[in-house]
């Protein structure tokens, strides 16, 4: 069995996307596409910059959406791989579950292009700049990470935003609180502290504006049947029902994201190989892991060519 994931927030950098416009029409169509969804040159953001630009929350989360399915588009036009015979599930970090719906036809690629722009300028509006922060724990596991938080927060709100792998925790709330986390890690049997460059807490309660938002464009712009199931974010389990997935993404702006959990159980499903499109993120994440897991992680038109040789 066979997985489709697909990178969050964090993965972009100018220059992506550029090798695969210059070789393939299929790749540009999907640039031309967004562009046009977006009434924005973002195809020319992404391969000439400049960084700060492309690193800003609206552009990045729908450049790098783009990015991964101008890959799968190649994939599947230009090397005749069809992704529901080939794969047994899609999922996503972050911003990435709206480019596995995607992948699996339940978003058009302009709604989900149109949503993530949304999404970004409604995270970025949810918190003033400064008043959130986000930081890395290293060497630290779930149950460590919950009582740092608690011993942060102060009456302040100190979250666990992301449990990414067994090295790997991620926590968000109110700047003080992630400052006095930081500060307090070797406390807490905790290797290292470091604050993330993010513009806004995601993935915590303070993000409920933001959640209130895609709430209602959800309601206007709802998923649609998928042609693979999809592991959820906050449940770390299999949905392919499109009304609960509309609600598990609202629930998903606030929530934590549950990535390391995901990737257990889609092995537990009996997942041997993980196909990372679009990023090198996911796939060493994967790897910490279940080191006996299957990962590509495909960018180039050459690692394209190679896993349509494996898989087709």
């Amino acid at each position: 069995m066979r997985a489709f994931v697909f990178p969050g927030q964090g993965s972009q950098k100018v220059g992506m996307g550029a090798e695969l416009a210059d070789a393939s029409k299929a790749a540009r169509a999907v640039f031309e596409e967004v562009d046009d969804a977006l009434s924005q040159n973002l195809s020319t953001i992404m391969r000439d910059g400049p960084a700060e630009e492309l690193t800003l929350t609206a552009n990045a989360q729908p450049a790098i959406m783009a990015n991964a399915i101008a890959t799968l588009r190649v994939l599947e036009q230009d090397f005749g791989i069809v992704l529901s015979d080939v794969g047994s599930c899609v999922a996503g970090h972050s911003l990435g579950e709206y480019t596995a719906l995607c992948a699996a036809g339940s978003f058009t690629l302009a709604d989900t292009a149109r949503l993530l722009k949304l999404r970004g300028e409604a995270m970025q509006a949810a918190v003033p700049v400064g008043v959130g922060a986000m930081c890395a724990l290293l060497g630290a596991d779930v149950e460590k990470a919950l009582a740092l938080a608690e011993a942060a927060a102060e009456g302040e709100v100190c979250e666990l935003a992301n449990d990414n792998d067994p090295t790997q925790v991620v926590l968000s709330g109110h700047s003080g609180a992630i400052e006095r986390a930081v500060g307090l890690v070797k406390d807490h049997g905790i290797k290292r502290g470091v604050p993330l460059p993010v513009s806004a807490p995601f993935h915590c309660s303070l993000m409920q504006p933001a959640a209130d938002a895609m709430a209602e464009a959800l309601a206007e712009t709802s998923p649609g049947s998928m042609s693979l199931p999809i592991y959820a974010n906050v449940t770390a389990a299999l949905v392919d029902d499109p009304a609960e997935e509309r609600d598990l993404l609202v629930e998903q702006v606030t929530g934590r994201v549950r990535w390391r959990e995901s990737v257990l159980a889609m092995r537990a499903a009996g997942t041997q190989h993980f196909v990372e499109l679009g990023g090198k993120v996911l796939g060493p994440m994967i790897g910490r892991i279940d080191k006996e897991a299957q990962v590509s992680s495909i960018v180039t038109m050459e690692q394209i060519e190679e896993l349509a040789k494996e898989i087709g």
